[in-house]
């Protein structure tokens, strides 16, 4: 007979909570809300440093059922919420190293940790050491490993022939790095870039080594706005990862060029194109975008979930385990260092 699972929350603010009410979004869009709706999981317990968001979290999880117990530390939810299955750490950056190895400590069957792991792959080994030393998993929150629409590109990679080329595209209004917010991680380098490194690293099975920078801008604090690296791996000449943190607009985008097709895909985006014979010139192919039927709902959150318990239950591996994890840090960690 299948079980359920005893989960709490460590973090009851945006992406532990908040998110789930933005309308705009796909929901669930918070881990809240991606473990309530969840049949297999229970969710009983919050702790968070704001009385506002666990007051707020504790009458959301009421009326789904929940205990809703509350707790004002992680230590003190620990000490009064015996066997738990899964704990989720969903604090900033700079409380990762801190929460995750406490939550290792109480020695769950997994947990799941947001993105980045670590604001350096210092401590990010640290945490790997922790979770070695007590024998529990730990899965990151990348949470485009679990989309749909992923999914469905990685089925198409195999039509578009030999990949010529991949430019990975992440451009918004934070900067891209500044020595000064290393204590936080407040910087889009490892707060979005992590994303789009992991994303390519998993879709194409490939790893980024030895970086070469070009493009980089500062302003005038001497703070890296613009940036590309680029990248020749042993199947793929040309594979560019590209930030902006001067834009007036938020864009998550990947074009993987082959040599019979495109993928387009990114956030509010999944475009697919192969070659067939020109509708302008005679005897020449052009691309077409064809037609994909995708699925209403990518599924990225509640995926990540369904992840976690079939890994309990033995069905299934992590599909974002810790140790990518700490490698797509690596990743970001090497460009950062080229801008000292």
């Amino acid at each position: 007979m299948d079980r359920n699972y005893k989960a709490a929350l460590i973090g009851a603010g945006r992406i532990g909570f908040s998110l789930g009410f933005d309308k705009k979004r796909e929901q669930p869009a918070s881990h809240t809300m991606a473990l309530l709706h969840n049949k297999r999981i229970k969710l009983i317990a919050a702790a968070d440093c704001s009385e506002k968001n666990l007051k707020e979290w504790q009458k959301y999880a009421k009326k789904h059922k929940s205990p809703a117990l509350g707790f004002g530390s992680s230590d003190e939810l620990y000490k009064n919420v015996p066997d738990l299955d899964i704990i989720v750490v969903a604090v900033n950056e700079e409380k990762h190293l801190e929460e995750c190895i406490k939550a290792i400590e109480y020695k769950p069957k997994l947990v799941i940790l947001e993105k980045p792991v670590a604001l350096n792959t210092e401590e990010a080994e640290k945490i790997v050491e922790c979770a070695r030393r007590c024998n529990v998993s730990v899965m990151v929150n990348h949470e485009r490993r679990f989309d749909r629409s992923y999914k469905e590109a990685a089925k198409w990679l195999s039509q578009i022939g030999d990949i010529q080329r991949v430019k990975a595209e992440l451009d918004s209004g934070l900067r891209i790095y500044g020595e000064e917010f290393e204590k936080d991680g407040t910087y889009s380098l490892i707060h979005d870039g992590t994303h789009l490194v992991d994303i390519v690293r998993y879709l194409l099975k490939i790893e980024l080594k030895t970086p070469v920078i070009t493009g980089v801008w500062k302003d005038e604090k001497n703070i890296v706005r613009n940036f590309s690296a680029h990248y020749a791996t042993a199947n793929i000449p040309d594979v560019e990862i590209t930030m902006s943190g001067r834009s007036k607009f938020f864009e998550f985008r990947l074009e993987i060029l082959g040599t019979r097709g495109k993928i387009c895909i990114g956030n509010g985006i999944a475009e697919f194109y192969l070659r067939e014979e020109s509708r302008l010139y005679t005897g020449f192919y052009s691309l077409e975008k064809q037609k994909v039927k995708l699925p209403e709902k990518t599924g990225y959150f509640s995926g990540m979930v369904e992840n976690a318990v079939d890994f309990l239950e033995g069905k299934a591996p992590l599909l974002s385990p810790l140790e990518d994890a700490v490698r797509d840090l690596a990743v970001l960690e090497e460009i950062k260092n080229c801008f000292k």
